[in-house]
Order: structure tokens, then C-alpha cells, then sequence
């Protein structure tokens, strides 16, 4: 299956350049201090693959920075179609930043034409503060690896893109979770919402824009 594409062109140039200070290739602020040799006995520490932090919770070896947990979904939108995200990745690594999957499934009997393409599966979305944003996986961006704050804003052109699902088919997107430019160090704590218009034309000579349009979103949490 193959997005099209309706010839909506303009350029939109989020261009806002920061540079991510205080962060460490382990997303530490810089200057933080160094861990002393302690009197713990060694046979004491975690020897199954985990780091403990202070709090006592455990992470895989080589994982750190906030972890990234789904606290909420809205109910399906009152359309013929069922959008879900799930967690991929929990927490940031020196290789990948957290990472979500949203899932856009057509439940009618008939093909849909739904739009906007990267809208209704959250690429490029921005949660509703303007403090993360998700971005489709795979690709590279202006960021500090372990730190996964950009050091740059992300151009994107707007022009409107649809998909076109048979009955029961699904479409899916792997997405990075990135902080976006600003002066706080790597990824921020807190609880983050993000929201999505989804618009929905039924038949495969149909253009989205011409049907049914309603929202649907999720709230993350980072810690």
C-alpha cells in the first residue's frame, strides 16, 4: 500500500536552533560528579545485566535517562477506524532514543482514504506543550546520541498526504521520541499529551478532507 498525495506544497521551516548544553554522552549534566569508590562489597551488586539507581528500580545495563510509560488513550474516535500506540523502546540508550508504535486500523467494510498521512500516525507530531516531539524511526537527526535533545528545529514540508486502507487493513509508524530545541538539558520529565486530527473519506475515489474529521490522542508520562 502506497500513500498518495494531494499537490499542497508549501514549505514549513520550524527553524529554531539551540544548543544542548550540560549533556554528557550518558545524558548526565555536564560538571555532575564523579561516582567514589564506596566500601559496598562487590558481591552485593546487581550481577544479572541491570543497573540500580537511586531509587532502587532497575534498568538493563546500557539503558538511562527517563523512561517513557503510556498513562492514557482517548476512546476510539467516532469514526470507522481504530488508532492505538503502544511502547517500543522504554527508555533512551546511547543508539536510540525512547520509541513508540502508532497503529491506524480501517474497521469498515468498504476502503477508507484517511488523512492527513503523517498526522493520523503522530510523525512530526508535537505534544501539546511544544516539549517533545515524534519523529519517524530509522532516520538521522541534529541530536546528541545518549542526550536526544535537538539541536536544531526540523523542516517539514506541508503538504497534505492521504492513505488508503481496505477493510481490515492497518498502517504503522515506529516513532523516536526527541526533546525539542530549548534550555533544559536531554529529555524532560513530566507528563506529556499528544493529539491528532483524523480525517476520513469512505470509498477509494474519495479525498479525506471531503468526509468525517475527528481527534484522537494519547498521554505519555517520563520518568
Amino acid at each position: 500500500m502506497s500513500p498518495t498525495r494531494r499537490d499542497l506544497l508549501r514549505t514549513l521551516a520550524v527553524g529554531t536552533t539551540a544548543v544542548v548544553a550540560g549533556c554528557l554522552s550518558n545524558g548526565s549534566p555536564a560538571g555532575s560528579p564523579t561516582n567514589s569508590p564506596t566500601d559496598t562489597p562487590t558481591d552485593d551488586l546487581p550481577t544479572d545485566g541491570t543497573d540500580t539507581d537511586d531509587s532502587g528500580s532497575t534498568r538493563p545495563t546500557g539503558t538511562g535517562g527517563p523512561g517513557v510509560s503510556i498513562v492514557g488513550t482517548d476512546e476510539a474516535p467516532s469514526l470507522p477506524i481504530r488508532p492505538d500506540v503502544a511502547v517500543v523502546t522504554e527508555a533512551a540508550t546511547e543508539e536510540t532514543p525512547p520509541q513508540l508504535r502508532v497503529t491506524v486500523t480501517n474497521e469498515a467494510d468498504e476502503t477508507l482514504n484517511i488523512g492527513e498521512g503523517r498526522d493520523v500516525v503522530f510523525a512530526y507530531v508535537e505534544d501539546d506543550d511544544g516539549m517533545l516531539i515524534l519523529l519517524p524511526a530509522g532516520e538521522e537527526y541534529p541530536a546528541e546520541p545518549g542526550c536526544w535533545r535537538l539541536s536544531e528545529g526540523i523542516a517539514v514540508t506541508e503538504e497534505y498526504r492521504t492513505i488508503e486502507l481496505d477493510p481490515g487493513e492497518s498502517t504503522s509508524q515506529l516513532l523516536d521520541l526527541y526533546a525539542l530545541p530549548g534550555e533544559d538539558a536531554c529529555l524532560p520529565v513530566g507528563n506529556f499529551r499528544f493529539t491528532a486530527t483524523y480525517s476520513v473519506a469512505r470509498g477509494p475515489d474519495r479525498i479525506a478532507t471531503e468526509g468525517e474529521s475527528a481527534e484522537w490522542g494519547f498521554s505519555i508520562t517520563l520518568e
